[in-house]
C-alpha cells in the first residue's frame, strides 16, 4: 500500500513579470551595509510655552471649605431635629395651633310647675389675637386704634381699653377678651364688618383689613324672663359666668357643668378645616327645680312692694310656707334688683334680705313663750292673768304698747290683746326662779330652731342671735319673752308658725324640690329633716288661741281676716335696731299666721322696717298684706274653707 503524507506538498513559484531595476541610489543596501542618511528637513522654531500652577491646592481649598459648610448645615440639622427637637415643635405648635375653653351650658332654674325662673341663651365671647394687630401683620402702625374706633360703639366700650388689649405688654399673647357674652347680634355686625373690609383688601391694595384678628368663641348668655321675680332667691351670674349670689351661687356646682376645651389650625386669624383640631366636648349642667311657686310669689312680691312704698319703710319681706312639707311657695323682697342689668342695681338691695337681716321679732315671738307655758302645764288657755299698767322686775318697769287700766285677761287674752306684762307673768311660772324659768324658755327657743341656721344652706344667712341664758342681762331676762333682745331672720320667723300649724313637728324648710341631670333624670331633694318641739294637743290649743288674735274684736289683727277661712295669727310691733348706728330707730312691723286655722296649709308671714309714714303697728300694714297674699294663695292651690267654726275662746274674765 501506498502510505499518505499528511505534510502540504511544497508549492511551486510561478515566475511574474520582471520589475524595474532601481537606480543605485535607491537600492536597499546589502547585509552589513548601512542604510544611507535621508537629508534633514529644516524645523520650524518651536513657540514659548507658558506654564500654569498646580490646581490642587486650590481644589483641597475649595473642598475644605464646602466639607466646612456641610458639616455646619448637619450640625444644626441634627440639633433642630434631635436636640432641641421638641422645642421647636412646640413653638411651631404654638404659632400655628390656637385654643380656647367651650363653655358648658348653664343648667336652668325653673319654679315647682317647670316654669322658666334663669335660663341660658346662646352668646358670644369677643376675642382677638394681639399678634396679628401689629405693623408685622397688617403694614400700618396704628393697627390697633383703627379696630379700636370700629368695634367701640358696637361692643359700648371706650376705644382706649380695647387698644390696651389689643395691644398688650406681652407682645406674645394669642388671645384677649374684648367682650364677654354678647348677643348674636353683636357678633353679626362684627362679623359683616370684617367680610366687607376683607372684600376691600382683595381689590384695593392699599386697604387693610383691621378686623381680621377679631374671632368669636360661642358661649351662653343668663337670662330671667320675668325680671326682678324672685331675684332675691334666684341671686345672677357674674361675668365670669358663675353665681354670684342666691342659688345661682348655692348651686352652681350642678348649674355650671363642666367647660370643654377645643384646639385647632388656624391661619390669619380664621380656622384651617383641613388641619383637624382636637376637642373635649362640654358637660352641661343640671337643671333645677325649685319649690317656689311663680304665681304666688308675684302675688307675695306685689304686695309687698305696694306696702314698703305706700309706708314709705326702708325694706320688707313676705314668705309663704307649705304647712305639712317646709317648702317654701314665695319668699319675697322690697325693693329688690333686676338680675338681667347689675348696672343699676344697688348693691344693698342685691341680696335676700328675707334670709340675710337680724332683727328683733318683737310680739311675733310670743306664739313660742306660749307654747313652752302650754307644753309645761303652767297655765291653760283659760288661766286668768291680771296685767297692772306698769311691772316693775330687775332694773326696769315694763308697759305694754298703750295705756290701760289694770287688765283682767285669760292667758288667750294675754296673747290676744299681745301683752307684754302679760307675757312675762305667764313664763315667770316656767320655773322656781327666774334663771331656772330663763333655762326652760331657752331651750324651746332653741328646739323652734333660733339661733340656729334654717337648713336651706343659703348664700349669707344669718342665724340670728340667742345668747345663752346665762349670758342673758337683767332686762334681757324679760324682754325675751315678748320678741325683744333676740334676733332672728323672717324665714325663722315663719318656721315657727309653721311648726305650731304642722301640729308641733319642726320641718326645715326646703327651696329646692330636686335637679335633672344633662340624661335627663330627675333626683328628687332629700327629704328635710323634722323635730318634734311641742305636743300634738298644745299645737292644736295655740291654733285656737291664735284665732282670738284674728276673729276677736280683742284681737290686734282683724285687717287679716278672710271671709269663708277661719285665720290664725299675731302680731309684732317691735323696737328697730338701725343697723348703721346700732341704736333703737323706728320699729319692726310684722304679721304672721297660718290657715286654715283648723286644717293648716299655708303658712304666710310678713315683715316692714321702719314704716315712715302712717301707721307702724303690724296688725294694721301688715296685717292687710298677709290676707292678700293669704287669700292668693288659697285660691291659687285650690285649699277649700273647712266650714267648721272659730273656737272663740274667752279674752277677758271678771274678777
Amino acid at each position: 500500500m501506498t502510505e499518505v503524507s499528511d505534510r502540504e506538498p511544497p508549492r511551486r513559484r510561478v515566475p511574474g513579470p520582471a520589475r524595474p531595476a532601481r537606480p543605485a541610489a535607491q537600492r536597499r543596501p546589502g547585509p552589513g551595509a548601512r542604510p544611507a542618511r535621508r537629508p534633514a528637513a529644516p524645523r520650524p522654531a518651536a513657540p514659548r510655552v507658558i506654564r500654569l500652577g498646580s490646581p490642587r491646592p486650590r481644589l483641597r481649598m475649595v473642598g475644605l471649605a464646602l466639607t466646612l459648610v456641610l458639616i455646619a448645615f448637619v450640625v444644626r440639622l441634627l440639633q433642630v431635629q434631635a436636640v432641641d427637637a421638641s422645642t421647636y415643635a412646640a413653638k411651631a405648635e404654638q404659632n400655628r395651633y390656637v385654643g380656647y375653653t367651650l363653655a358648658a351650658e348653664r343648667g336652668g332654674i325653673t319654679d315647682r310647675d317647670g316654669v322658666a325662673l334663669a335660663t341660658s341663651v346662646d352668646a358670644y365671647n369677643i376675642t382677638a389675637d394681639p399678634t396679628l394687630f401689629n405693623r408685622k401683620q397688617l403694614k400700618i402702625d396704628d393697627g390697633p386704634e383703627q379696630a379700636a374706633a370700629l368695634l367701640a360703639p358696637i361692643l359700648g366700650q371706650e376705644q382706649d381699653a380695647i387698644v390696651k388689649k389689643l395691644r398688650p405688654a406681652d407682645r406674645n399673647s394669642r388671645y384677649a377678651v374684648l367682650a364677654n357674652r354678647q348677643t348674636p347680634q353683636v357678633w353679626k355686625q362684627i362679623k359683616d364688618l370684617k367680610t366687607a373690609l376683607a372684600t376691600k383688601a382683595e381689590t384695593d391694595p392699599s386697604a387693610v383689613n383691621v378686623l381680621a384678628g377679631v374671632l368669636a368663641v360661642p358661649t351662653s348668655k343668663r337670662v330671667y324672663p320675668n325680671g326682678d321675680l324672685a331675684a332675691g332667691i334666684l341671686g345672677w351670674v357674674n361675668a365670669e359666668g358663675k353665681g354670684g349670689g342666691g342659688v345661682e351661687q348655692q348651686l352652681n356646682g350642678l348649674l355650671a357643668g363642666k367647660d370643654g376645651k377645643i384646639r385647632y389650625a388656624q391661619s390669619g386669624g380664621r380656622q384651617v378645616p383641613t388641619a383637624g383640631s382636637a376637642e373635649t366636648p362640654a358637660v352641661p349642667g343640671s337643671d333645677v327645680e325649685l319649690t317656689i311657686d311663680r304665681d304666688i310669689q308675684w302675688a307675695a312680691q306685689s304686695a309687698i312692694t305696694q306696702q314698703v312704698e305706700a309706708s314709705k319703710a326702708d325694706r320688707g319681706y313676705v314668705i309663704v310656707q307649705d304647712t305639712q312639707t317646709g317648702q317654701v311657695l314665695a319668699m319675697a323682697n322690697s325693693p329688690g334688683f333686676d338680675p338681667n342689668d347689675l348696672s343699676t342695681a344697688s348693691s344693698v338691695n342685691m341680696g335676700n334680705a328675707a334670709l340675710q337681716d337680724a332683727y328683733e321679732p318683737g310680739s311675733t315671738a310670743k306664739v313660742m313663750s306660749m307654747a313652752a307655758v302650754l307644753q309645761e302645764n303652767v297655765a291653760t288657755p283659760d288661766t286668768q292673768v291680771v296685767v297692772p299698767n306698769r311691772l316693775h322686775r330687775g332694773d326696769r318697769l315694763f308697759k305694754d304698747d298703750i295705756d290701760h287700766p289694770t287688765w283682767y285677761l285669760t292667758l288667750n287674752g294675754v296673747l290676744a290683746k299681745s301683752s307684754n306684762i302679760g307675757t312675762i307673768l305667764a313664763t315667770g311660772q316656767l320655773g322656781k326662779t327666774q334663771p331656772e324659768a330663763n333655762q326652760v324658755l331657752y331651750s324651746y327657743l332653741r328646739k323652734f330652731g333660733l339661733g340656729s341656721y334654717t337648713g336651706l344652706g343659703f348664700p349669707g344667712e344669718t342665724p340670728g342671735i340667742l345668747a345663752a341664758p346665762d349670758k342673758w342681762s337683767t332686762s334681757q331676762q324679760y324682754t325675751i319673752p315678748f320678741g325683744q333682745g333676740v334676733s332672728i331672720n323672717a324665714m325663722q320667723a315663719a318656721s315657727v308658725y309653721s311648726t305650731i300649724a304642722n301640729g308641733g313637728v319642726r320641718v326645715e324648710p326646703t327651696l329646692v324640690r330636686g335637679t335633672k341631670g344633662p340624661d335627663g333624670r330627675f333626683t328628687p331633694a332629700a327629704q328635710p329633716k323634722e323635730t318634734r318641739v311641742v305636743s300634738a294637743k298644745t299645737a292644736k290649743t295655740l291654733a285656737r288661741m291664735l284665732e282670738s288674735v284674728v276673729d276677736d274684736v280683742e284681737g290686734t289683727g282683724t285687717k287679716a281676716r278672710i271671709p269663708g277661712y277661719r285665720v290664725a295669727g299675731k302680731t309684732g310691733t317691735a323696737n328697730r335696731v338701725d343697723p348703721a348706728t346700732g341704736k333703737y330707730k323706728g320699729y319692726t312691723s310684722s304679721f304672721a299666721g297660718f290657715a286654715p286655722a283648723d286644717k293648716p296649709r299655708i303658712t304666710v308671714y310678713c315683715a316692714i322696717q321702719n314704716a315712715t309714714e302712717g301707721s307702724y303697728f303690724g296688725g294694721q300694714i301688715c296685717g292687710p298684706v298677709y290676707k292678700q297674699v293669704m287669700e292668693f294663695a288659697l285660691k291659687t292651690l285650690q285649699v277649700p274653707p273647712t266650714g267648721a267654726k272659730a273656737a272663740n275662746l274667752p279674752v277677758t274674765f271678771k274678777p
